[in-house]
């Protein structure tokens, strides 16, 4: 059976330890940034930063409130990245069967800017970031390494608050549901986030226009 995240926005803290125990798996390094006038660090996606806690603020109720949302990759069902991919280099994006985790190989290293920019504007969650040394696109992998071996990926693991979760597909959906009908008591407004077309499913509590995330 297909493996899927449930992130429970609900829960987010912005600790961001998912964000670091992603960096430090995939031994990526450090990217230089400058202060923008948010706590969010880095202001987007890179190809160094497969994961990025976003910072939301608004005025809520007569009070200023943080919606966070843990961005990544949602490992799409039928993912148009690969579609997309296809067309210019067979291979270069995979789909992993077992999983559903969709691979970004080092094939794509073969790929033009222009073919690069053709795939990132095919994802309807513009996740995928190129390295300009070395040409190569890079995204969430589901810590394939880590699910082969039986271990929860690097986020999950170090998530200490439950807002990352993972496992079988509907036991997640169904863990997202009862969820789901516990917040509606709070918040009316939340609801889970394209859930029969990817594979990580977001409960959020607000209207998506409230987030700087595409959702």
């Amino acid at each position: 059976m297909a493996k899927a995240f449930f992130i429970d926005t609900s829960r987010c803290t912005a600790c961001r330890g998912c964000q670091v125990a992603c960096k430090e798996w995939h031994g990526l390094p450090p990217v230089t940034t400058k202060q923008q006038g948010t706590h969010q660090n880095p202001p987007d996606l890179n190809p160094f930063n497969y994961k990025l806690v976003r910072f939301d603020e608004h005025k809520i109720n007569g009070k200023v409130s943080w919606l966070f949302f843990p961005d990544q990759c949602r490992h799409c069902v039928e993912p148009p990245c690969k579609d997309t991919a296809d067309s210019y280099i067979e291979g270069a994006i995979i789909v992993d069967e077992p999983t559903g985790a969709v691979i970004y190989t080092e094939k794509t290293k073969q790929l033009t800017v222009e073919q690069y920019e053709d795939i990132r504007e095919s994802c309807p969650y513009n996740i995928p970031r190129r390295d300009e040394k070395t040409g190569l696109l890079s995204k969430c992998d589901m810590c394939i390494d880590r699910v082969q071996a039986n271990m929860l990926p690097a986020c999950v693991k170090t998530c200490c608050t439950g807002t990352m979760n993972f496992g079988d597909s509907q036991e997640m959906l169904d863990f997202a549901n009862k969820r789901l009908a516990v917040l509606k008591e709070s918040y009316p407004q939340a609801e889970l986030v394209d859930e029969d077309s990817v594979g990580v499913v977001f409960l959020i509590t607000h209207p998506r226009k409230m987030y700087s995330a595409q959702i």
